[in-house]
């Protein structure tokens, strides 16, 4: 892949990056120039400017500068794709998936062309569908922040940039939403995007925002047909689209 003259690495679009490229030649630590979507912006600078922003900045360079492989190449696309105003529904994951071309920046998706994971798999099951492309992008763009709690991975290590500093972003990020976002669904699979439920009700209690948490075992293999809630089977997605029916939001999901 050819990079125009001129033109920065971080302004790279999504459609250039093709599956197997060398994501750590792309991930230039400059978040302050990415595009993001309206609404976020705000966030995303007061986090960088704090000493938890600058750690993981340098955590970041200093696994670049060894040579490891880091996904995605755009840690912050669901930001990018989905502005603040139009999340009506938030699908939380827990880091990127870790093997090469897979992950685009989105939580549960997928790049074009890429095999689906077994949660994801589970996940078009629950919505009764069998699309081609595992990609989620077309959720984004209908108002679904699909957001890990990790932004980045590195090759073949799950969970290998948790706890470096990721979720005091991510943790700011869902409680804007959950200040601003009304009507809004929260789609918490599993024990770890579940520990984020306080948080979200005690922000959108404050501001009087109209919520609504779901809450199941996570999508995966493992546990989605499993006791005390299993993902199979929830009906999820029908409560979801029906809630946000009655209060006049259609098409997502």
């Amino acid at each position: 892949m050819s990079v125009a003259p001129g033109k920065p690495q971080s302004e790279l679009p999504w459609a250039e990056l093709e599956p197997g490229t060398q994501p750590q030649r792309l991930l230039a630590w400059t978040p302050e120039q990415w595009p993001l979507a309206e609404g976020w912006r705000a966030t995303v600078d007061e986090f960088l400017a704090s000493s938890e922003g600058q750690r993981l900045a340098d955590f970041l360079r200093e696994r670049i500068a060894a040579g490891a492989a880091i996904y995605p190449p755009h840690p912050l696309r669901a930001l990018q794709l989905t502005p603040l105003a139009s999340v009506h529904a938030v699908v939380l994951g827990q880091d990127p998936y870790h093997g090469p071309g897979q992950a685009e920046g989105l939580a549960f998706s997928v790049a074009e062309g890429v095999k689906h994971p077994p949660s994801l798999r589970n996940i078009f099951k629950e919505l009764g569908t069998t699309p081609q492309s595992g990609s989620l992008v077309e959720w984004s763009r209908s108002g679904v922040l699909l957001l890990n709690a990790c932004l980045t991975v590195e090759d073949g290590q799950p969970a290998s940039h948790a706890r470096k500093g990721w979720e005091a972003l991510t943790d700011r990020l869902l409680a804007l939403v959950a200040a601003t976002a009304s009507p809004c669904v929260y789609l918490l699979w599993g024990a770890h995007a579940q520990a984020k439920a306080e948080l979200i009700r005690a922000h959108a209690a404050q501001y009087g925002r109209e919520v609504l948490l779901l809450q199941t075992n996570h999508p995966s293999p493992l546990s989605a047909s499993r006791p005390p809630v299993p993902f199979l089977g929830s009906g999820c997605f029908v409560a979801a689209r029906e809630w946000l029916a009655q209060r006049d939001i259609q098409g997502v999901f």
